[in-house]
């Protein structure tokens, strides 16, 4: 099986679990969420979990430098999967630039799926890895802060930061 190791960030007002394997950053998690989330995420990729503040360090600085302001990209190495579906939109995220914003309906016309809105919304909610792929970017049609994964007022949080 699969080792995922781990460890909690608090940082900047916020605390949230890192998970990564061998190959990269495999998990971020919400603000403020338990063990529980990450627990859960594991049983269902069907990983070990494994305490290892050493290994996860270099992961947690570039995020910790990404909420404290002192970085706007990363370049950590990136252990995800999904569906080829669940793939493209995370490459579509991955593309917007820090400071701006798209709406569902633009990222389902940028990955040629323009009525698979929905599909996409459901997409994004499966993103493992909060903020590094921004996820976040993504609002509503009408311009308003819809669903994120780490609960809104982290979804306004982040926009916050990169304004």
């Amino acid at each position: 099986m699969k080792q995922i190791f781990y460890d909690r960030l608090d940082v900047a007002g916020m605390a949230l679990y890192i998970g990564i394997s061998e190959r990269g950053l495999a998990f971020v998690g919400s603000d403020g969420a338990d063990i529980a989330e990450l627990e859960k995420w594991g049983e269902r990729v069907r990983v070990d979990l494994i305490v290892d503040e050493t290994r996860v360090k270099p992961y947690a600085e570039g995020i910790a430098a990404y909420l404290t302001g002192a970085r706007r990209d990363f370049d950590l190495p990136l252990d995800i999967a999904g569906t080829p579906f669940q793939e493209a939109v995370w490459q579509a995220l991955a593309a917007i630039p820090y400071g701006e914003t798209r709406t569902y309906s633009e990222i389902a016309q940028e990955i040629g799926k323009p009525q698979a809105v929905r599909a996409v919304g459901t997409a994004i909610g499966a993103n493992p890895v909060l903020m590094v792929v921004p996820c976040h970017r993504v609002i509503g049609k009408n311009g308003k802060i819809t669903g994120y994964r780490g609960g809104v007022a982290m979804k306004e949080r982040l926009l916050r930061l990169e304004a």
